[in-house]
């Protein structure tokens, strides 16, 4: 059992933005589970946190094989008997074959959904009775203002060629799970918030964007850390709130 204060799960985070917000919410006294389908890769960068003095452990956790998510839930269980924080940051964009509606591979869209969408609620569903054992549990869903539907139909918007159709559509789902989520948790300490890192510099996007790493994560640390005044069922970058 640890003696932080608080523990978090962070998905997807051997690299980008998952590593940072690790290494970034360990800084502020959390212990950290880094998230990662590849175990190794894991304890690598895990290990290396360590040696810059973060506590950090390496957890299994793919978000397309169903059986390390139970695992990774009853682990957690079993060690900590609760979970303060998850930040659902895992997540794909097939740039080669995600385009504009009218050419965007079907596989892709599968693909894509199943990871950044359909993923991310099995994680949350499975952490969900963890981090009702914390005193005031957050969740953190790494969206993208490429999934709102304002952004996109927005006359204005500074980049009207980025129709990733999986990908954005992965993320306006996403968004949907922060909205009813925390319509159902209205009643808990739980709070539920959507955030945009930006464009952000990662090998996501193959070092496209403008945005860097310890930038594109702090409004994931910020509302992971959020104080219980603080709102819920709402979209944030790292300015203030942003339009669904």
């Amino acid at each position: 059992m640890s003696t932080h204060e608080k523990i978090a799960l962070v998905t997807g985070a051997t690299r980008g933005l998952g590593v940072e917000t690790v290494r970034q919410l360990a800084r502020n006294g959390v212990f950290v589970l880094l998230g990662a389908r590849d175990l190794a890769a894991g304890q690598e960068k895990a290990e290396a946190l360590r040696a810059e003095g973060l506590a950090v452990e390496a957890i299994e956790i793919d978000l397309i094989r169903p059986e390390t998510i139970e695992a990774a839930a009853s682990t957690i269980g079993d060690q900590f008997g609760r979970l303060d924080i998850l930040v659902n940051n895992a997540g794909i964009l097939l740039l080669d074959t995600d385009d504009f509606p009218s050419v965007a591979a079907p596989q892709t869209l599968r693909e894509t959904l199943d990871v950044n969408f359909i993923g991310t609620v099995l994680v949350t569903q499975k952490m969900l009775p963890l981090i009702r054992k914390a005193s005031n549990g957050r969740i953190v869903n790494v969206s993208s203002s490429v999934g709102s539907l304002w952004w996109n139909g927005d006359p204005g918007n500074p980049s009207p060629d980025v129709k990733w159709l999986g990908y954005a559509a992965s993320k306006a789902a996403v968004n949907m799970l922060t909205i009813q989520l925390a319509f159902e948790l209205r009643d808990t300490p739980i709070k539920v918030n959507s955030i945009c890192p930006g464009y952000v510099m990662t090998d996501l996007n193959r070092g496209g964007g403008y945005v860097t790493i310890e930038d594109g994560v702090r409004a994931s640390v910020r509302y992971a850390l959020l104080n219980d005044a603080g709102p819920t069922g709402q979209f944030f970058n790292a300015d203030g709130p942003i339009n669904w």
